[in-house]
């Protein structure tokens, strides 16, 4: 039985983690359709921005949770003031773009911080399970994931900046003729997709540390994710978080985690090949 409830623990933990690192994608890929190849490297500076703030004497809550996003979400204005703004509707440029960002990110961080990795210890402490014990932090992930994800829903749905960026995604000129401005709107969405990836970052940031290179590993489980999951931004993610999360945590259980990380790409091969539109392609339609 404690092994079960443990089991059940990491499950949720897997599947919360993968969506907490892919949301900022989705809100970017799924709403703006701008394939972002450097949204590793937010995730890794939203590690990096929580690192240096508490060894400013920054509590670990407040760099987590404010520093880190409110750091990644500036630089993801910038980035698409900068860059993106010039490259809507030419995916391929927009491609080259983010994966020379993703390069250049990855030098600066290596030149700053040098190669190795660093980290901030997990607070909260442990406790037992039976025969077992769990990290108390692994609930925090849990919870940061529901609340980013309810946040998301309840500000698309029931605010007027969600219904403006729902809009401006589908019919820009039809926003523009309504009077609103849709360069702002595009830049403040990608903010948001930037500054959801820091949070990501950072708070993984006591569980995987962080390195100049983890955007690496980071960015292929999110677009399988976000792919898998399909164009519905908040239902897609959820779905395909569940499905690869549970698979890659029980085969993980059950041999290694290389083989966990195998199974979790084996399963993302097999639903594209049966469903090329997603989860959301076929079931959730009408789902945010």
């Amino acid at each position: 039985m404690d092994f079960v409830v443990l089991l059940a623990i990491q499950v949720l933990y897997a599947i919360a983690s993968l969506a907490l690192i892919s949301v900022g994608l989705a809100v970017i890929f799924g709403m703006m359709r701008v394939i972002n190849l450097a949204h590793g490297e937010f995730l890794m500076l939203g590690g990096y921005a929580a690192i240096v703030a508490t060894s400013h004497g920054v509590s670990i809550w407040v760099a987590m949770l404010v520093v880190a996003p409110l750091v990644v979400g500036i630089i993801g204005v910038i980035v698409e003031r900068t860059i993106i703004r010039f490259l809507y509707g030419r995916m391929i440029d927009t491609m080259l773009a983010t994966w020379g960002l993703s390069l250049f990110l990855v030098g600066l961080t290596t030149a700053i911080f040098g190669n190795t990795t660093v980290g901030i210890s997990a607070p909260l402490g442990s406790f037992e399970i039976g025969a077992y014990r769990i990290s108390g932090y692994t609930f925090f992930v849990i919870l940061v994931a529901v609340v980013v994800l309810g946040g998301i829903y309840l500000v698309m749905r029931g605010t007027r900046l969600g219904l403006l960026a729902r809009g401006t995604m589908q019919n820009a000129n039809m926003a523009a003729a309504l009077g609103v401005n849709p360069p702002r709107v595009y830049a403040i969405t990608f903010g948001v997709g930037a500054a959801l990836s820091g949070l990501a970052g950072a708070v993984l940031a006591p569980v995987s540390g962080v390195f100049p290179t983890i955007g690496v590993a980071y960015v292929a489980k999110s677009f399988i994710t976000v792919i898998g999951g399909g164009a519905a931004i908040l239902s897609g993610t959820v779905s395909a978080s569940a499905l690869f999360g549970t698979i890659n945590q029980i085969a993980t259980f059950a041999t290694t985690p290389v083989f966990g990380e195998v199974a979790l790409l084996a399963a993302a091969i097999v639903l594209i090949r049966l469903l090329p539109q997603g989860i959301t392609g076929r079931f959730f339609r009408r789902g945010l």
